[in-house]
C-alpha cells in the first residue's frame, strides 16, 4: 500500500511546464538580439558551436530531476507489514443529536458545533481506547464503527451536520439501539454509551431501551446540552416556526436525561459553557475494567524518498556533464 506522507509538496510539480516556457521565452530573447547582430543566418555561421537542441536536452533533464525530486519531498512510503495489535481500554460509543434543535445559539456557535469541538478533545485523550460514532435525529445512522484509529475518528466528525440524516426529529430510543448494537463482540463489561442531545424525545418509548441496555452490562452516561428556559432554532436566515406560525423554542429536558443515565447505570452531566461534561464521564468511564482487544493494523510503513532523491540526483549530474555547445570537453563531447 503506497502512501504519501507530505502531499503537499506535489503541488511544486506545476512549476515544470514553467520551466520550459521560461527557456523558450530565453530562445526567443536571444534570438531577437542575434537579429539586431546582423542576418540570422549569417551570425549562425559565425557560431557554429551553439545547439539549440542541447538546450532544450539539459531542460528536459533538469524537470526530469525536479520531478523525482519533488516526488522525494513528498515522502512516499510503503507499508511494511501487518500486525496484530494488542491494546487495553475500553469501548465508547457516541450517540450524537444532529436534529435542527443542535443548531440553536446558546452555546457558541451553536450546539452542534460546541458539542463536536468536545468530542474532538475527548478524542485527544483516549489511548488505547477505542471510540465510535453514531449520529441521530429522526433516525439513526452509524457515522464511524468502532476503532482506535483517531485520526479518521476525527475526520468523520468534521463532516458531521444537521443534514447528515435526512429524516428530523429526534428519536433517542432509536438512537440507543443502534449504539448498543455497534460494539465488538470482543468487548464484554467494558463499553460505554455518551448520549449528547438535548433530550427532547419525539417518539418515546426511551426509557424501555434504556432499561434493556443498562440490564445488557452496557452504561448509558448523558450530556445535556441547551438550557431549560429555551432557545429559538436559526433557519434559513430567520427562526424555524411551527405550523401555526409560532417561533419554535428547543428546550433542555434534563429530567429524561437523568432517567435514561440512572436506568443505564451511568450519570448525568449537564453541559457547560467552559466545561462541555465529558471530562468527569471520561473519568468515570475509565473507572469500568478494561478490556484486552486485538486489531490487525500496519506496524509501520517503509520510507521511500532517498530512492527518489538518488534518481533525481543521477539525472542532475547528467544535465551538469552536457555542454550547450557541439564541442568542447564534456561528458559525450571530448
Amino acid at each position: 500500500m503506497l502512501h504519501i506522507a507530505q502531499g503537499d509538496y506535489l503541488l511544486l510539480l506545476l512549476l515544470i511546464p514553467l520551466f520550459f516556457l521560461l527557456y523558450a521565452g530565453y530562445l526567443r530573447i536571444k534570438r531577437k538580439r542575434m537579429e539586431k547582430m546582423g542576418n540570422p543566418e549569417t551570425v549562425r555561421q559565425l557560431m557554429p558551436d551553439v545547439s539549440n537542441g542541447r538546450g532544450w536536452l539539459k531542460i528536459s533533464l533538469f524537470a526530469v530531476a525536479f520531478f523525482f525530486f519533488v516526488i522525494g519531498l513528498s515522502r512516499p512510503q510503503l507499508g511494511a507489514r501487518l500486525k496484530e495489535k494488542e491494546t487495553k481500554g475500553v469501548e465508547i460509543m457516541i450517540a450524537l443529536d444532529v436534529s435542527n434543535s443542535m443548531l440553536a445559539e446558546d452555546f457558541t456557535p451553536n450546539r452542534l458545533e460546541r458539542a463536536k469541538l468536545a468530542i474532538s478533545r475527548l478524542v485527544d485523550r483516549l489511548n488505547g481506547d477505542r471510540i465510535g460514532l453514531v449520529i441521530f435525529a429522526g433516525e439513526s445512522f452509524i457515522q464511524l464503527p468502532i476503532t482506535t484509529d483517531y485520526v479518521s475518528a476525527k475526520v468523520f466528525l468534521n463532516n458531521i451536520s444537521t443534514g447528515s440524516v435526512p429524516v428530523q426529529g429526534t428519536a433517542i430510543a432509536d438512537a440507543l439501539m443502534t449504539t448498543a448494537r455497534s460494539f465488538s463482540s470482543q468487548s464484554e463489561n467494558s463499553r460505554a454509551i455518551i448520549l449528547i442531545t438535548d433530550g427532547e424525545d419525539h417518539e418515546g418509548e426511551v426509557m424501555e431501551a434504556a432499561r434493556a441496555i443498562g440490564d445488557s452490562g452496557i452504561r448509558i452516561y448523558c450530556i445535556g446540552i441547551g438550557s431549560p428556559e429555551g432557545k429559538p432554532i436559526p433557519m434559513n436566515g430567520s427562526l424555524m416556526k411551527d405550523e401555526n406560525g409560532d417561533i419554535v423554542v428547543t428546550r433542555l429536558d434534563e429530567s429524561l436525561l437523568r432517567k435514561i443515565a440512572d436506568a443505564g447505570n451511568g450519570s448525568y452531566v449537564r453541559a457547560g459553557a467552559t466545561e462541555f461534561g465529558l471530562n468527569p464521564i471520561i473519568d468515570s468511564i475509565k473507572q469500568i475494567d478494561q478490556q484486552q482487544f486485538s486489531s490487525v493494523v500496519f506496524e509501520d510503513f517503509d520510507e521511500q524518498f532517498m530512492y527518489f532523491f538518488a534518481i533525481a540526483l543521477f539525472f542532475l549530474i547528467i544535465d551538469l556533464f552536457i555542454g550547450e555547445r557541439k564541442t568542447g570537453k564534456n561528458l559525450f563531447n571530448r
